[in-house]
């Protein structure tokens, strides 16, 4: 087994490479969650220019 063998790294980062399809998931996920909050009556927190603020069901967005 040899020692020190050097890994060679891909040319492009894989973040990189799929960032559109990660972000297009990211934001799937954070819709679905924060339906399933509303749907079950639950309230959110949520980060408005640098404070923390609860939403209650009824004002969670949804789009």
């Amino acid at each position: 087994m040899e020692r020190d063998k050097k890994i060679e790294q891909p040319e492009e980062d894989l973040f990189v490479r799929y960032s559109d399809e990660i972000n297009k998931a990211y934001g799937r996920a954070v819709r679905e969650a924060l339906l399933m909050h509303k749907r079950a009556g639950n309230p959110v927190a949520v980060e408005v220019d640098g404070k923390l603020v609860i939403l209650l069901p009824d004002e969670i967005p949804v789009d």
